[in-house]
């Protein structure tokens, strides 16, 4: 393979980055650690600046080393869609990135993966369950689950579905604790919330046709829903979650719901976000659409089913 040309060293950059070592991107590569080196070092002395600090240990990105990265990686996969979409024919084929957050993604996502697969068994998806935010145009990912508003920007987006909140709390806990009538009962509970930057500080009750806030707090903070469902589960506190997440416990009695008459029945859309466009691979058009024909068609006893 030819890596004599920008795109050349940008692809040697984005594999020593995702390697972590010469010696480790350069046996990937099919190249000699000296090899690769010289390759970074042209690309650095043409850029004009350091884009990797080495020691005997690591290597550690420096910030323009980042911001290459990002852009390397956007190039190449625009590279990589371009080339792709002239060789698919309308075939899908080749790698899809997929991005879903733990929870969602483990109880949404994976359930549909075997029928998808056996549907375009020409396709590799390739699935991150993270609560981390993919960076599509960055090349991270090809389609990112997201929850919630979305911000202005040049991607794509598909509605596949919405969630609603659901307060619970274990049996055992109720037991220990006591069990809240009113929203305000709360105050003398331990309510676990979640502890990412998007996540309201608040609860949201209703009350006579008003929507209202409620400061809730707790010893407990996690950034995942499953997690804090298993918490309520162990009896550790009171939870407000998405009822995807609970479905089956509270279907099996090990969660209960708490304070419905006051729930503000909010609800949270649930997008596939995508690089769209002409050069759009066939491969991200057909997942879309069956994440599309699969859960945003399908009704709320469904959704629980499927998570």
């Amino acid at each position: 393979m030819d890596f004599s040309g920008r795109s050349g060293e940008m692809e040697i950059f984005a594999k020593v980055a995702q390697a972590g070592s010469l010696s480790a991107a350069a046996r990937s590569l099919g190249l000699t650690p000296s090899a690769v080196s010289r390759i970074l070092a042209r690309t650095e002395q043409r850029l004009g600046t350091r884009l990797l600090l080495r020691t005997t240990r690591a290597l550690t990105l420096t910030p323009e080393g980042e911001a290459y990265l990002r852009g390397a990686r956007r190039v190449l996969a625009d590279l990589d869609e371009v080339e792709q979409a002239i060789t698919d024919q309308g075939v899908p084929r080749g790698r899809l990135r997929v991005s879903a957050a733990l929870g969602h993604g483990r109880l949404t996502v994976v359930p549909l993966l075997a029928a998808f697969s056996a549907r375009y068994p020409q396709v590799l998806v390739d699935l991150t369950l993270s609560d981390e935010i993919a960076d599509i145009p960055g090349g991270q990912a090809d389609v990112a689950l997201r929850f919630g508003p979305l911000p202005d920007s040049s991607l794509s987006a598909r509605a596949i579905g919405e969630t609603g909140q659901v307060i619970v709390a274990s049996p055992d806990y109720l037991q220990r604790c006591g069990t809240p009538r009113v929203p305000e009962d709360l105050a003398r509970h331990n309510c676990l919330r979640f502890n990412f930057r998007r996540a309201a500080p608040d609860w949201p009750f209703q009350r006579d046709g008003q929507v209202f806030a409620l400061k809730v707090s707790g010893n407990i903070e996690c950034s995942s829903g499953e997690a804090l469902a298993q918490l309520a589960t162990l009896g550790a506190g009171v939870a407000r979650i998405g009822t995807f997440t609970v479905a089956d416990d509270l279907a099996s009695g090990r969660l209960v719901p708490l304070l419905e008459a006051y729930n503000p029945g909010d609800r949270e859309p649930i997008h596939a976000v995508f690089v769209g466009g002409p050069a759009m691979p066939a491969r991200v058009r057909v997942f879309v659409d069956f994440l599309v024909q699969q859960l945003h068609n399908a009704g709320p006893a469904d959704l629980a089913r499927l998570g």
